[in-house]
């Protein structure tokens, strides 16, 4: 047994130390903080940002440090780092990570809780650039630089950016070319966000922290290689460990930036369309909702607010009069109904638009070979692109916004943000159009974000793009999964993009509810796709006219299944509002693969028909049409109760479960606390000083702990304002004592007002003997058919609050 062991440690030694054989050790010093490796080629430069965060630069010999990162913005920490050197190995590390060079032959990996985690294979060549035909012409370089690492044989690798491919995306070799693909389904091997990031199975992520256009290869040859292609920059990669998952997507927001808090009608419904031809139209369309009493936060104005046609108009980025008479008048009057404005912009300024001759005199585009603005034709006529890159361009396009925001638009959506048509010889002012073509979109969502603080300084912005890179969302960027087609095929890739993205920082991931591309009319698609976007980041019905997108406008059966889904988002307003506020404060995403719930469950790693809506919904979309009976994975750590019918199913296994044409089966954590508003007509209705909290109890669980986030929802910074409450929620079982136990923390600048909670606790097999709150006796009212009971409670949450009942065996 133990010579076989020894062959097993002997071939992964034998793996990890292929390399490049021309590389030769040298020398190595540490200075600053920074620990630098010399070699016959170039030099090795390792620095933490913290214990779990390690950065690596090769920096070769004809060339100077390049510290210019897009993607990174935290500070690196004094790190307490410990060194050796014996024999041929050299380690340096710290409490977490550590790297780990052999001189002879050269070799470095990457060592974590005693683990080679991941090894350069033969670092930093280069080569002829091998063309793929899907960016024939996107892509233009004679020789390619790359980065070479071993894999382990059994890791599943996730990343790459937004893609339709499965979770596990090892296989393939992917471009990193941000490109839109309309109409997709089922599969899509390039979209509108990629992102040079790797995550693997064995739980460490590599961001490759350069911005210019290349390749992912995900072991596309099946020899255990991943390799990061570029045509230029930085070679410098970040790896990121962590204990668990969570702490993983906390150090890797950590680096990248934080999702600033949106507003809180982002969790609302938006009445959203390709799109709405006049001002008669945007306040016919909410009146319609408004009838229906379909809640509804905003609405959203594609291009013919600036245009009566699709094509000639782009540009423009100002109400056409002719069709929107009195802008200021129609979001002053759309406020007065609690329903915000946002409007599409793109960065194309066609030949044609009114801005053209503006934008040629005050030098805002971008250049050709020879210093003219560069024009180009596609889809919607000849253009210029706005250079955000040049001072002049970035001001110039701010204070369009500025301009818009103080009309009272509260939002922007950025479109064709890819840029979309973006050739190659393009020339911004910091560089080629191959070099900012991936970051332009992230660019323009942070001069987005700055225009709307600098008009509001105290509102959060709302900026929904289709395109950006590493770190985007710390801009408050809200993505969205392009023109996907109005199909089953286009609904089920929606929770892989979504999960994938989650787990690279871009938290509120979406997709055009009921599918955007062909005239589709199909009601059970519909109302399937609205029931998933009820666990999806951002509630956002959208699509081409010829097939409404708004409930309103859909059958009668289709607007009343429509319309309880959405009454049941709003009900989960307190719940979604607390995933907001663990996404800003730790990187925890919205919507979560079962893989963060079992790390060590290779059955996992490559399933997304299930995931958890943050900590405690587990939710199974219904992705077929027809579905009358879905397969379910049901976690094992943690018993499950049916959201509907209060059904206890046992974690561990899968099951089938009948669906229901109203809802999609939905399942809550046993032991968890869920707070639900009551139902209203806008966000801006709601009332935190009553809701519903429900507690689903369990033998198994004999203690239990929530926490829940309340803010007015609008104001910036509003932790380090002291502008919050958390309410505590724990739950006890004392022998035949079931204890609930509130308490509050309370920022010195929010009021500690009174709550009215009506508290329902599941599965009290039988009516309970005695009920009190502190000292006093409470009736509460038991229902024995479905095994609850409602107590009614005012809380005073200056003060704990403790309820005591006493269960009847």
């Amino acid at each position: 047994m133990k010579q076989f062991f020894f062959l097993i440690a002997f071939l992964f030694t034998v793996s990890i130390i292929a390399q490049n054989p021309t590389r030769i050790y040298k020398s190595h010093n540490e200075e600053n903080g920074k620990f630098e490796v010399v070699t016959n080629d170039g030099r090795y430069r390792f620095q933490f940002y913290t214990d779990a965060i390690l950065e690596t630069s090769f920096i070769a010999n004809n060339e100077v440090y390049n510290n210019n990162s897009h993607a990174v913005v935290l500070e690196p920490e004094t790190i307490q780092t410990t060194y050796k050197y014996q024999g041929d190995t050299i380690t340096y590390g710290s409490k977490g990570i550590s790297v780990k060079i052999v001189t002879q032959p050269f070799q470095i990996s990457y060592v974590y809780d005693g683990k080679t985690i991941i090894s350069e294979k033969r670092g930093y060549i280069k080569s002829a650039h091998e063309q793929m035909d899907m960016v024939k012409g996107n892509i233009v370089t004679d020789s390619i630089e790359k980065m070479e690492f071993n894999l382990t044989k059994d890791e599943v690798l996730y990343g790459v950016g937004a893609r339709a491919l499965g979770m596990n995306r090892r296989g393939y070799r992917l471009p990193l070319f941000n490109r839109a693909h309309y109409g997709y389904e089922t599969e899509s091997k390039l979209m509108n966000f990629t992102m040079p990031i790797v995550l693997s199975s064995n739980k460490y992520v590599i961001h490759f922290d350069n911005a210019p256009i290349g390749y992912l290869d995900l072991d596309s040859k099946g020899d255990n290689t991943l390799t990061y292609e570029t045509i230029s920059g930085r070679k410098t990669y970040q790896v990121i460990v962590g204990e668990t998952w969570y702490d993983i997507m906390d150090n890797y927001t950590s680096l990248t930036g934080k999702q600033p808090m949106l507003p809180r009608w982002a969790l609302g419904n938006f009445s959203s369309r390709f799109g709405y031809h006049s001002q008669e139209e945007v306040e016919m369309t909410i009146d319609e909702f408004k009838e229906d009493q379909i809640p509804v936060d905003a609405i959203i104005l594609d291009l013919y607010w600036f245009g009566k046609d699709i094509k000639g108009t782009m540009g423009n980025l100002e109400f056409l009069k002719d069709s929107f008479p009195n802008p200021k008048q129609m979001i002053k009057d759309l406020k007065s109904k609690n329903v915000e404005t946002i409007l599409i912009t793109e960065p194309f300024i066609l030949s044609t638009s009114n801005r053209w001759d503006e934008a040629v005199r005050e030098d805002i585009l971008a250049k050709d070979s020879i210093g003219n603005p560069a024009r180009y034709d596609f889809y919607f006529g000849n253009t210029g692109i706005v250079d955000i890159y040049n001072p002049k361009g970035k001001q110039w396009f701010k204070d369009i916004y500025k301009d818009l925001a103080k009309m009272g638009v509260n939002g922007f959506w950025g479109d064709l943000g890819e840029p979309e048509v973006h050739p190659h010889w393009v020339q911004h002012h910091t560089g080629s159009a191959q070099e900012v073509h991936n970051i332009y979109g992230h660019d323009w969502a942070k001069l987005v974000y700055e225009a709307s603080l600098e008009a509001n300084p105290n509102k959060r912005p709302f900026i929904l793009m289709r395109a950006g890179y590493s770190g985007s969302q710390r801009y408050g960027m809200v993505p969205w999964s392009g023109d996907v087609n109005r199909t089953w095929g286009g609904l089920q890739s929606q929770p892989e993009i979504a999960l994938q993205m989650g787990m690279q920082g871009l938290a509120y991931m979406h997709s055009d509810l009921g599918g955007f591309a062909g005239a589709n009319l199909d009601d059970e698609l519909y109302v399937r796709w609205l029931q998933y976007g009820v666990f999806q980041p951002v509630f956002r019905p959208h699509a081409q006219e010829d097939v409404a997108s708004e409930p309103v406008f859909r059958s009668d059966k289709a607007k009343r299944l429509a319309k309880f889904a959405i009454l049941m988002r709003y009900r989960m307003l307190p719940y979604n509002y607390h995933l907001m506020y663990e996404n800003h404060l730790m990187g925890k995403p919205l919507m979560r693969p079962l893989l963060f719930e079992e790390p060590d469950n290779p059955e996992l790693y490559n399933y997304s028909e299930t995931y958890l809506w943050g900590n405690d919904v587990l939710v199974a979309p219904v992705l077929e049409a027809g579905k009358k009976v879905q397969n379910v994975y049901f976690p094992k750590t943690s018993n499950w109760f049916n959201i509907e019918t209060d059904e206890v199913i046992k974690g561990g296994q899968t099951k089938s479960v009948k669906t229901h044409s109203a809802y999609i089966p939905t399942y809550v954590r046993a032991g968890a606390f869920i707070p639900l508003a009551k139902y209203m007509q806008s966000t801006k209705d709601y009332d935190d000083s009553s809701f519903q909290l429900q507690y689903y109890h369990h033998e198994d669980v004999l203690e239990s702990e929530r926490q829940f986030y309340f803010d007015d929802g609008k104001t910036v910074r509003p932790l380090e304002n002291k502008n919050y409450q958390i309410l505590v929620f724990e739950a006890e079982i004392e022998g035949r004592w079931l204890e609930i136990d509130f308490e509050a923390e309370t920022g010195k600048n929010f009021p500690s007002e009174t709550k009215n909670i009506e508290l329902t606790i599941h599965n009290i097999q039988k009516e309970p003997k005695r009920v009190k709150a502190g000292k006093e006796k409470v009736e509460g009212t038991y229902n024995s058919e479905y095994k609850t009971l409602t107590l009614n409670l005012t809380w005073d949450t200056s003060i704990e609050k403790e309820i005591r009942i006493k269960l009847n065996k």
